[in-house]
């Protein structure tokens, strides 16, 4: 988009790249961590297994959320690029932790950050209520920290219990998110509900034409951000 030249004004030229949502990528990576971390809380596997799911979170969910995370800033989205961040490192230490712990063991340091990261995970969730879906993942998100955190501390079997469940049904939320959204980008209209509401959904509906004044106060355009 450029200015008119006829002041004798220099031209600006503002070029925005088209880039996909990194939202199905970051909830598909999301499903698989904390469903075999589920599966261990639940006792479908043995804790001497748990470090499976430590691996799978450090190999699989930390690097494809990281990349979400990068892409959501690309595509100007904080929201899913502050969820898809606080995710990954969360997922990172959680990893970690479990792979070199004694099997079946808790740490009430692991349950402080998985509280903080919990509460943390609410920010994003409640800034993007204009994709209902999405920031339901991302609460539930929040909420499946909030009780594995819970469970570190008291390691009672009751919270053990709640948060493999809670963390189950996170999986199969994150699972309908990424189709929901990843069918809307492949046939680029709402194929299954996603929740989009105001600005979000005109925006699927390719209303709301971007003028200069709106791309001037935009982050990254702006002198400050």
């Amino acid at each position: 988009m450029s200015s008119s030249g006829h002041t004798g004004e220099p031209a600006t030229r503002i070029v925005l790249r088209p880039v996909a949502t990194p939202l199905p990528l970051g909830f598909l990576a999301l499903a698989l961590a904390t469903t075999v971390f589920s599966a261990l809380q639940l006792g479908w596997i043995p804790p001497e297994q748990g470090r499976v799911a430590a691996i799978t979170a450090m190999a699989a969910t930390v690097p494809l959320q990281l990349l979400a995370s990068v892409m959501g800033f690309l595509a100007r989205d904080p929201v899913a690029a502050t969820g898809m961040g606080i995710l990954a490192g969360t997922w990172a230490v959680v990893g970690l932790t479990t792979y070199t712990s004694p099997p079946g063991s808790t740490s009430a340091g692991l349950g402080v950050l998985l509280v903080v990261s919990g509460i943390a995970m609410f920010v994003p969730a409640i800034s993007g209520l204009a994709k209902l879906v999405a920031a339901a993942v991302m609460g539930t998100a929040g909420l499946r920290f909030v009780v594995t955190g819970l469970y570190q501390f008291e390691a009672s079997p009751t919270w053990q219990s709640v948060a493999g469940w809670v963390g189950l049904a996170l999986a199969v939320l994150g699972l309908y998110a990424a189709l929901a959204l990843e069918l809307e980008g492949s046939h680029r209209r709402t194929v299954l509900p996603a929740g989009r509401r105001g600005p979000a959904a005109s925006a699927v509906r390719g209303e709301g034409p971007m003028a200069p004044a709106e791309l001037a106060s935009e982050p990254g355009v702006r002198p400050q951000l």
